[in-house]
């Protein structure tokens, strides 16, 4: 009996010096954690203790999210699409020739989603164009799950922006942050609703600023966008981009990607911009922007070494439209615009994200070096894009937008030059009733419309306001022999 004692005694006074001796080599060796041991092994890199209140140096995106959520709304739309029975062609004729033509149609209905952003609290809602372009019913669903039928205020293809309306008070509406204060790198959430998936918050950073991806197809299109690699997929469009504090600072509205669907690379309309656009659409029903009147590109080394130019950052002047805002106050082709209003600017993109948050009339300080190395500084009075100072007409823009194209009175040496007395150029053709019915290309140079002599912008414009049914469109192209005819209806 005193034997086993003895021999009892020495396993476990073995045992323990056994496990002294381990924990004094790694004391690490045992982590209990809810009566779970856990092994830790040895580890190449730095681990530091994980909590969802400690990422990002402490940031919590619990309050962002919930202060975001309930002004973020999913939109939902219909449009009918409205083709001919018969080959393409007879709906032409029956334009012409009235209602006897009985051309049978035929109708397509899309459905469409996006989101959307409440920005006051009686119901203003703004999105993208894209999402609710052409659409015969918008429907639009708040945080609450309440549904609401919607109207549009007023679009901006230039920035793909749209705002519409839904009868409704004491909403709740996002704040605003400025966009000129956001820095790379910083903390965003993108909320939405991607592939109808309601009220998404998605986290990431501030990837870059005056993103450019070429992805407006208009002539005056601002493309100044916010990366993000917050995720973003097809249903975000139109949704909020915020900082960590749940204020705005960007309209989500495109990807960048060859599957379609998210691959780290997001670009949303700045708040700057987007806080412009809405008060002009909800004031004047368009936007009013001002213009400066030149043709613009980026200076890099190697036009500045071209050049002779002892600088390698600015907007460089390529040429300068006659009697336009920068033509009247002495700016010339040849020019590097290097400032507004003494803030910095670097790039094609800063300065038509500047210039595009003004109105026509509006004075502004360009600071520019001529020559090289000549410092100079010119007052600059913005105008509209037909070279006034003075606001436009929600009427003449809405008819450009329904015909797709943009004209300007017609060069008197280029109507010298071929022969005709009067007539306004086409100087640009998107999506539209132009582009949809006809091959019209870009330069074309209208003379007539219905047998009736064009002289200017103004009656052009007049004219078209007024037409229903078959249009005839006559003129010319500088660089091609003969007269062409369009036809479409209205």
């Amino acid at each position: 009996m005193k034997k086993f004692l003895v021999l009892t005694g020495s396993a476990i006074v073995g045992s323990a010096l056994t496990i002294a001796f381990l924990y004094a080599v790694n004391p690490k060796i045992v982590n209990v954690s809810d009566s779970i041991v856990q092994t830790s092994q040895p580890s190449m890199v730095q681990t530091v203790s994980y909590s969802a209140a400690s990422i990002g140096n402490g940031i919590d995106f619990t309050q962002a999210a919930e202060k975001v959520m309930p002004t973020v709304v999913h939109i939902a739309t219909k449009t009918t699409v409205r083709s001919s029975a018969y080959p393409q062609g007879f709906d032409l004729w029956r334009e012409f020739f009235g209602d006897s033509w009985d051309v049978p149609q035929k109708e397509n209905v899309q459905q469409a989603s996006g989101s959307g952003v409440i920005v006051q609290k009686d119901g203003y809602i703004v999105t993208n164009n894209h999402v609710v372009k052409g659409a015969d019913e918008i429907s639009v669903t708040l945080h609450d799950k309440r549904e609401f039928t919607a109207t549009v205020i007023g679009t901006d293809p230039n920035t793909d922006l749209a705002l519409i309306k839904i009868d409704a008070d004491d909403l709740s509406a996002i704040s605003f942050a400025n966009s000129d204060n956001v820095k790379v790198g910083e903390w965003c959430l993108a909320v939405g609703n991607p592939f109808n998936l309601n009220s998404t918050v998605t986290a990431g950073i501030v990837s870059a600023k005056g993103r450019n991806i070429n992805i407006l197809k208009q002539k005056y299109a601002i493309e100044s966008f916010i990366q993000t690699d917050a995720a973003i997929n097809p249903g975000n469009s139109g949704g909020a981009l915020t900082n960590a504090s749940g204020d705005l600072i960007g309209i989500n509205t495109a990807i960048a990607s060859p599957t379609g669907s998210y691959t780290g690379y997001g670009f949303a309309v700045p708040a700057n911009i987007v806080s412009k656009v809405i008060y002009d659409l909800k004031t004047y029903g368009i936007v009013q922007r001002g213009f400066l009147g030149v043709s613009i590109r980026d200076l890099d080394s190697k036009l500045a070494n071209e050049k002779g130019y002892k600088i390698n950052k600015g907007v460089y002047v390529e040429s300068v439209s006659d009697n336009g805002a920068a033509d009247k106050a002495g700016i010339k082709s040849g020019d590097v615009i290097i400032s507004i209003d003494g803030v910095s600017v670097t790039s094609s993109t800063e300065l038509q994200e500047i210039i595009g948050r003004r109105a026509p009339g509006d004075a502004i300080r360009v600071g520019i070096v001529r020559n090289g190395d000549k410092d100079m500084v010119f007052d600059v009075h913005l105008t509209n894009k037909d070279g006034k100072e003075t606001l436009t007409e929600k009427a003449s823009e809405d008819i450009c937008n329904k015909l797709g194209i943009t004209v300007q009175n017609a060069n008197e040496k280029i109507l010298k030059k071929i022969g005709i007395s009067n007539g306004v150029e086409v100087t640009s053709i998107e999506e539209g009733v132009i582009q949809k019915h006809t091959n019209m290309r870009k330069g074309f140079i209208i003379t007539k419309v219905d047998n009736e002599n064009i002289k200017d912008t103004e009656q052009f414009i007049q004219i078209m306001q007024n037409k229903k049914g078959g249009v005839m469109i006559e003129g010319v192209y500088p660089d091609v022999a003969g007269t062409y005819y369009f036809a479409f209806g209205m």
